[in-house]
């Protein structure tokens, strides 16, 4: 099984964003234009729209047009973006917008005001429909048509994309249609971060439904402007914290013309915008100035390899010898289920461990058994695998004096015949001071107790090997 969700992303050491001017916080604006992109007969569509308006229950009406619903998305082109125009003109603050590409060609005013601010116009889709019962094919014609609707509109073609209402399939259609700096149909992340599709690289900013103005149409969503700036105050301060501590973040804000440009909502966002620019070290950018500068500071590298991607056979080469002399833990781990979360040390570690402790516990006794002597005579006769020969000497093994060796051939006799095995210890955490203290200790557990504890030591080396070869 391969389990394509990653769950591990940047895990507990995000690259430093390295924002410019040392800015604890890149706070990014979205405009969303869907306003004559919506569901409507009018448009083709077999129903009217539903989603993300101020009519509780709304249901889509087959065959019908909605008034009410539809006079509140044409709120949203002659009063709300005006009133979302004044504030981040006057504030000089950019912003991206969201365009759908047929609610763009239907405001040619709105259009003309957002390239006379210089805001970026990122593509939103042909329209602004449910994508998830799609084929892939429509969805790639779709695309398409986004595309080309948008450079007649603009003059330009769309760099960034979000979908919104996507299917399974939208981010690998719109990474092979290409052409775009970014893609944020992702959740998942407080910073950018790239995704292998086809064997190519695409930029992934990724968007949110948190701080977004939408949840004052939604369940435990916002009921007044105060709630809302609360809530981007609090995500706001949490983030530049962070930043001040030496991992910044990027903080979107989404935005819709017929929802927070009501007057009431509105007063939210003024106060937000009025309260982030009291601070020094935080940039405003466009989703694409965001992009331009993650492709220049942390530009995709390949890996050498991916442990979850390789071949059965290259991947038990690898790593068949992990557990020592027990290529199938690898074998095992491989037939199993293997993710992203498992291309790490820890993961990897967490994979192959898992098949060792399901093992019976004479399969795991035979691990035990192939370990060698600690500065015993396979380490005297040079034939050590490269790894023992290695952990051995770095803790001084292989320089014993006389005395020493005497010590440990005697120790080793004794264990070997009180317990079967050798004994483990992961000597990369070990001195051999340590070595021998844990040694004397050791010899006197029970053979349960010992059982256990080499057990858990065959874990650590593992692990250690593990970090040795990847991040």
């Amino acid at each position: 099984m391969r389990y394509p969700r990653d769950m591990h992303g940047h895990g507990p050491t995000p690259p430093n964003a390295n924002w410019p001017g040392g800015a604890h916080v890149a706070v990014q604006f979205v405009l969303n234009y869907e306003e004559g992109g919506e569901n409507n007969i009018l448009h083709g569509d077999a129903a009217s729209e539903a989603f993300l308006v101020d009519v509780v229950g709304a249901a889509p009406w087959p065959d019908k047009r909605h008034w009410n619903v539809e006079s509140m998305y044409e709120y949203g082109a002659r009063a709300g973006f005006w009133r979302l125009h004044r504030l981040f003109t006057e504030a000089a603050l950019p912003v991206t917008i969201y365009g759908v590409a047929t609610a763009l060609m239907r405001a040619p005013t709105q259009l003309a005001a957002m390239q006379d601010a210089g805001w970026e116009i990122a593509s939103h889709g042909y329209k602004w429909v449910e994508h998830k019962d799609m084929t892939p094919e429509v969805e790639r014609q779709q695309i398409a048509e986004a595309i080309r609707l948008h450079t007649i509109a603009t003059g330009e073609r769309p760099l960034g994309w979000y979908t919104g209402r996507c299917s399974l399939n939208t981010v690998d259609l719109v990474s092979e249609a290409g052409g775009f700096a970014y893609i944020s149909d992702t959740y998942d992340d407080d910073l950018p971060y790239w995704r292998v599709h086809q064997g190519n690289p695409q930029l992934i900013i990724p968007y949110t439904l948190s701080a977004n103005d939408m949840r004052f149409v939604t369940a435990s969503g916002f009921d007044n402007g105060e709630e809302y700036f609360q809530f981007l105050k609090d995500s706001f301060d949490c983030l530049y914290a962070e930043g001040q501590a030496g991992s910044p973040k990027m903080m979107s804000i989404g935005l819709h013309c017929r929802l927070v440009g009501q007057p009431g909502r509105f007063q939210g966002l003024k106060k937000f915008v009025d309260y982030i620019k009291s601070f020094d070290k935080v940039w405003v950018p466009t989703r694409l100035e965001i992009a331009q500068h993650w492709a220049k500071e942390h530009p995709y590298q390949a890996p050498e390899f991916i442990p979850s991607q390789l071949p059965k056979a290259e991947f038990v080469e690898k790593f068949g010898s992990i557990f020592e002399h027990s290529p199938w833990i690898a074998e095992r781990a491989w037939e199993g289920e293997l993710a992203p979360v498992n291309d790490t040390a820890i993961g990897l570690q967490f994979a192959l461990r898992t098949q060792f402790r399901l093992a019976t516990d004479e399969e795991r006794l035979a691990v035990l058994r192939a370990h060698p002597d600690l500065a015993g005579k396979l380490a005297a006769a040079k034939r050590l695998t490269a790894a023992s020969t290695e952990e051995q000497a770095s803790a001084g093994l292989d320089a014993l004096t006389d005395a020493e060796r005497e010590k440990f051939t005697a120790l080793n006799k004794t264990y070997v015949e009180k317990f079967g095995f050798p004994f483990i210890i992961a000597v990369k955490d070990n001195t051999k001071a340590s070595i021998l203290a844990a040694f004397e200790t050791r010899i006197t557990n029970s053979a349960a107790e010992e059982f256990k504890a080499a057990c858990a030591q065959v874990e650590r080396i593992a692990l250690l090997r593990l970090k040795a070869i990847l991040p």
